[in-house]
């Protein structure tokens, strides 16, 4: 949590985030994020995984651990750190179309000049295989196709490496396949063929495919499975996909969702051009989701089996009554915490308001009693302007006397406010570009006229009350007899028609007062201090924006409050009467002169410029030192949304997560196409010189 320094400092003088820092990821960072000696946060390799892999997800397929092998990826000036900016540059790396593979790309380019040394690869690659994994030959013909020959090495570009990365494990798998077949006659055991997959593609294959995979050579009347049996093994992996795409078009159509190998291909036919599938292929994907399924006839359920890489037994029984369950208890999380934050910013809204219309009280307690003069002559005047208003209100009524009336205004400020924000930014939202987030002149004033408009509801009362208390104190100063009223009292004998007297004058006050308040707000935010989504303003530039802003509002509606406040107060004896809004207006004029329609003026502008400018400070220091969750180190919700789920989420199986943490999944996917043991092996401090793996 802030501290109130830090808070109050903040607020004061805002603060710029990095340009290209999303809302979500800016969350995640603080809430994985610690705080070094010299103040700054920043995350280290465990911080970094626990943001893009919560521990309490199910790490069966990839260990979590290898997720920190992005760490260097990320880790851009190599300290072992990495800053809010340097994970700003890894979101937005992962917010590209094919992130998966510059990740991958960017692991090997060392020097960070956008070119891979063939060197350098394989050391990397020779640091990050497992001791017992099946050796790769890099001066393989296919091989020299991609990094050149043996005395003939040449560095790739990232279209060159994503291409070699695209078909190298149908390269490890050819060349398992050689070291296996010792006998060279196209045939390997079955044990040999498990060893091969599960070394090469375990990380993309379930818990199901890979305990059956010696069946294989019950496919043909052999025991030993050939090469064929192998290259179409490994087709059906890259193409699961595709098959996903034909077997969920094939069971749709079929009366029992079931279908057999003939739909199947069928449907392929009909779904593709050039890519059909071969009858080994179609038999080996029936025979692995065909094993508890003797009929022939299968369902998605059971080709989950083999195309859900996080297939397992319980979620295969459960998986249906889990996923709504999901449902049910994320829609009523984010309900309840949607609420609760509704609740919360009112509470601090509250707070803030009534802390705003507290401080500038008395001077609206002034601008009352001035519009109430109705006399134009010096003697019968009682107050000769606002200065000599307020020091005759403290003689006569005391200090307390600047506060008549007060409570009511605070217990009505925050409806008041609450529904004139939430008006005003429903209706601009309606009326904003989503792409440009531009919103024509004639949309702000109709939204802010809009809000105005709608919070009569509650000012009307309030101000009714407030004025009738704040006027009470003159009363009793010129007759001993007049009793002192309650707040309660007032709304009693007014009754509820009573308390929305004077509403047309209201709302002829505060319909143009908050379409010329909130446009011109805005534009001062925007035009003169250069609020931006990265540039957040502090409470300084938000309290001069709110004064300015305020200043036309309040004086060019100052007419409209004059003939408010005659129509609310409650008539003395002597005094002259009204009979509506016309009827006041014409007297006013009349006796009075044009000059009486603008009575305290100044000192609305005085009480509206700095209301608004306290609430909002109040708001801000509020908003720092009592958040909703600790931003840095709880944002429970925000994180939850930011990280998803990251496993599982593949196949027939809609993946939950969003996309860039997907993306950095995948892209370690193609890592481990390599070997199956990167990021599981520690990295040394240095490559030979090479500043890339240093911490």
């Amino acid at each position: 949590m802030a501290t109130v320094t830090e808070a109050v400092k903040e607020s004061l003088i805002g603060a710029t985030q990095p340009e290209s820092l999303s809302t979500e990821a800016r969350l995640s960072f603080l809430k994985h994020s610690r705080r070094g000696d010299d103040g700054e946060l920043y995350m280290n390799e465990e911080d970094f995984i626990d943001a893009i892999a919560p521990p309490e997800e199910d790490y069966h397929k990839i260990k979590r651990e290898q997720y920190g092998i992005l760490f260097n990826v990320a880790d851009r000036h190599k300290r072992g750190r990495i800053s809010m900016s340097e994970w700003a540059a890894f979101d937005n790396l992962l917010a590209k179309p094919d992130a998966e593979y510059e990740i991958a790309f960017r692991l090997f380019d060392v020097d960070g000049t956008g070119l891979i040394k063939s060197e350098a690869f394989q050391k990397i690659y020779e640091q990050n295989r497992g001791r017992d994994s099946i050796p790769f030959d890099f001066n393989s013909e296919w091989a020299t196709l991609y990094i050149g020959g043996k005395n003939k090495r040449h560095e790739m570009t990232y279209p060159q490496f994503a291409q070699m990365m695209r078909g190298l494990q149908g390269e490890r798998i050819r060349q398992a396949f050689h070291l296996f077949d010792k006998d060279k006659d196209g045939y390997i055991e079955p044990e040999e063929f498990e060893r091969i997959i599960r070394d090469t593609a375990g990380h993309k294959l379930s818990d199901h495919v890979l305990e059956n995979l010696p069946t294989l050579c019950n496919i043909s009347t052999g025991s030993k499975i050939s090469y064929a049996n192998v290259r179409a093994f490994q087709n059906v992996i890259r193409e699961m996909d595709l098959l996903d795409l034909i077997i969920r078009n094939a069971t749709k159509k079929s009366s029992d969702g079931r279908i057999d190998r003939t739909d199947f291909l069928n449907e392929a036919a009909r779904l593709t051009r050039f890519s059909l599938y071969t009858p080994m292929e179609a038999d080996i994907l029936f025979h692995f989701a065909g094993l508890d399924v003797p009929s022939g006839r299968l369902s998605l359920d059971d080709f989950a089996k083999v195309l859900d890489a996080s297939w397992q037994t319980s979620v295969a029984k459960l998986g249906a009554i889990s996923d709504t369950a999901d449902r049910v208890v994320s829609k009523s999380q984010q309900f309840l915490h949607s609420l609760l934050e509704s609740a919360h910013h009112f509470g601090l809204g509250s707070i803030a308001g009534a802390f705003g219309a507290f401080m500038v009280y008395p001077i609206d307690l002034v601008k009352t009693r001035m519009q109430n003069q109705r006399s134009v002559l010096p003697g019968e005047r009682l107050y000769e302007n606002s200065i000599d208003c307020a020091r005759k209100v403290i003689r006569n009524e005391g200090f307390r006397g600047l506060y008549s009336g007060v409570l009511p205004q605070l217990v009505g400020v925050a409806p008041e406010k609450a529904i004139k924000l939430t008006v005003n930014d429903l209706v601009r939202s309606r009326f904003t570009d989503k792409q440009t987030h531009a919103i024509p002149i004639w949309a702000e004033l109709l939204a802010g006229g809009s809000a105005g408009a709608c919070q009569v509801v509650f000012t009307n009362p309030l101000e009714i009350v407030k004025i009738r208390l704040q006027v009470q104190g003159e009363l009793l100063k010129k007759s001993d007899a007049a009793p002192r009223r309650s707040a309660m009292w007032i709304v009693r004998n007014l009754g509820i028609l009573g308390l929305y007297k004077g509403a047309s004058a209201c709302l002829l006050r505060d319909v143009p007062f908050s379409a010329i308040y909130f446009p011109t707000y805005n534009h001062l935010k925007r035009d003169m201090f250069g609020e931006s989504p990265q540039k957040k303003l502090g409470v300084i530039q938000l309290l001069t924006a709110g004064a300015i802003a305020g200043m036309p509002a309040a004086y060019l509606t100052t007419p409209c409050d004059v003939i408010k406040t005659r129509l609310q107060v409650e008539a003395r004896k002597g005094d002259v009467t009204y009979n509506g809004l016309t009827d006041c207006a014409r007297k006013i004029w009349k006796q009075e002169g044009f000059r009486a329609f603008f009575k305290g003026g100044p000192a609305r502008i005085l009480r509206s410029s700095p209301q608004f400018g306290f609430t909002l400070a109040a708001y801000e220091v509020l908003s720092k030192l009592l958040p909703f969750g600790d931003d840095e180190h709880d944002a429970h919700h925000a994180g939850a949304t930011a990280a998803g789920k990251t496993e599982p989420g593949v196949g027939l199986r809609e993946a939950k997560a969003p996309l860039p943490y997907l993306r950095s999944r995948n892209a370690l996917k193609i890592l481990l196409d390599l070997d199956n043991s990167f990021g599981r092996v520690k990295v040394p401090a240095s490559l030979e010189g090479s500043r890339f793996f240093s911490k």
